[in-house]
């Protein structure tokens, strides 16, 4: 019979990390070089300004620096429409266009522009709120518009169709 006993895996990993240790004693240690490029300057604990940063603060720095902050707010009003009146508003309206302060809503039927008309002080203080007051001072509700019956370059006034066969 033999004295020696098998080996047990934590004698196994104890001599492997030994063996580790010794050969990282054995190798010359690193010496350190000075990498190309300007000598850094330590920022302390924010991030500098050649960090690596979020897009939106990126972002919000060159809409200030290039003073694009009122085209932004109103890019915000047609852009967020949906979540700025609701999803039940914005199904049956949409914003068209935006003139000195005045937003021009078009419905999809009368009852919603009269329903919108009624709706419009509660829609300008959302608006005010998240967008800003000075964006959107007057709200004006137009319904649908009848179709043209224009056709071609030349036409003649009138009443336009009507029933004339009886």
């Amino acid at each position: 019979m033999s004295d020696e006993r098998p080996a047990r895996p934590s004698d196994i990993a104890r001599a492997a990390l030994e063996a580790a240790r010794a050969a990282s004693a054995a190798r010359p240690a690193p010496t350190r070089r000075r990498v190309a490029g300007p000598r850094r300057n330590w920022t302390g604990p924010r991030p500098g300004d050649d960090d690596p940063q979020p897009l939106a603060r990126l972002v919000d720095s060159l809409v200030s620096a290039q003073d694009w902050t009122e085209n932004t707010r109103v890019g915000a009003v047609f852009g967020r429409w949906s979540a700025l009146v609701g999803p039940d508003i914005a199904a049956h309206c949409r914003p068209e266009t935006l003139t000195e302060g005045e937003l021009l809503v078009v419905a999809e039927s009368t009852a919603w522009a009269t329903q919108l008309r009624l709706l419009a002080p509660t829609i300008l203080a959302r608006l005010r709120a998240s967008v800003g007051g000075d964006v959107v001072t007057r709200l004006r509700v137009v319904g649908p518009t009848a179709p043209s019956w224009k056709k071609g370059p030349r036409s003649v006034r009138g009443r336009g169709p009507r029933d004339t066969y009886g």
